[in-house]
């Protein structure tokens, strides 16, 4: 069982930011994906916007469909396809008034797809934050487990620490005992960097300019992923880099430089990783022209290595550790 390479079709089915074009899902895009040789796609999907306010939260069926049609995209063409709970902001927001409607999102989620290939992932959250504290969320996380192992107990899932998957919040975040979980992190350092001239993000213009590439920029990549890879080893838990990216704005070259440099460290420790974003606004995929983003592309998936050392590919034995 592999993750391996991934890239994250993001903006398409979690809703859209205001002024947002998004991205429209077409069948073309799986196969682009699978001939430049990713292993995984990652399908975030606001279901709040989709489901009832009361019980038993009723999903709305015209977004299952779009969602089984992904997956199927996704595994007809020997991909991968991890599946999420993506922008739940009321969740965040108000944990506990939130909770059972969370879960009964789940319940539905794992019984429809319970029978569906094990080339499926779930992944139980994305960026737990706000009032999402590390204390509720770690109260959250086996409730929201059982639920799915209710109906699927030998499916992958995928849960991140609290603090928007932060490496920093590791520490923070317990696990029940489930031979089948992986551990998630989202990495954007510096952010300074990575999100500059970001819309969403207060004070983004004042980083305009950033730039990234000194040996004391490639050290802290080092370090923080060093110190990923030894908590999950030291906790006997694979690790999966979800999500890790850089804004357009930030310069062509420095974006491939750590783009590049941010792969092949994680690779060089036997993660598993997922690009964000295929082809919106981080995107290494441009739509109006049906065209990688070359050098995006190539930093992603071109041969190359860290100052000679060579690069180890993730392992395929998810109990080893590793994914």
């Amino acid at each position: 069982m592999r993750l391996g390479r991934g890239i994250s079709f993001g903006n398409a089915l979690d809703g859209l930011r205001e002024g947002d074009a998004g991205l429209r899902l077409h069948e073309r895009y799986f196969a682009e994906v699978r001939d430049a040789g990713f292993d995984t796609v990652r399908l975030p999907v606001k279901w709040s916007a989709h489901a009832a306010e009361s019980s038993p939260y009723t999903i709305s069926p015209a977004l299952f469909e779009r969602v089984d049609w992904a997956i199927g995209q996704a595994l007809g063409q020997g991909l991968n396809i991890v599946l999420n709970v993506h922008h739940y902001d009321e969740l965040n927001d108000a944990p506990r008034a939130q909770r059972a409607r969370f879960l009964g999102l789940w319940r539905q989620i794992a019984a429809r797809y319970a029978s569906w290939p094990g080339g499926l992932y779930f992944e139980l959250l994305n960026e737990p934050r706000a009032a999402m504290t590390a204390a509720e969320w770690n109260e959250l996380i086996p409730l929201g487990l059982a639920v799915i192992r209710e109906c699927d107990p030998g499916r992958a899932v995928i849960v991140g620490p609290a603090r928007m998957n932060d490496i920093d919040a590791l520490p923070e975040l317990e696990l029940p005992d489930d031979d089948r979980l992986v551990v998630g992190v989202h990495y954007y350092a510096p952010l300074e960097f990575t999100h500059q001239g970001a819309s969403w993000r207060a004070g983004a213009d004042q980083w305009l300019g950033t730039t990234w590439g000194s040996d004391a920029d490639r050290r802290a990549v080092r370090d923080d992923l060093a110190r990923a890879a030894s908590w999950a080893g030291d906790h006997g838990r694979p690790l999966f880099i979800g999500e890790f990216g850089s804004y357009e704005q930030a310069g062509p070259a420095a974006r491939q430089q750590w783009t590049r440099f941010v792969r092949l460290e994680a690779e060089r420790l036997g993660l598993s990783w997922c690009y964000w974003d295929f082809g919106t606004d981080f995107g290494v995929y441009d739509p109006a022209r049906d065209a990688w983003r070359e050098p995006l592309r190539d930093a992603l998936l071109g041969d190359g290595n860290l100052q000679g050392e060579p690069v180890s590919p993730a392992s395929s034995d998810l109990s080893s550790g590793s994914i």
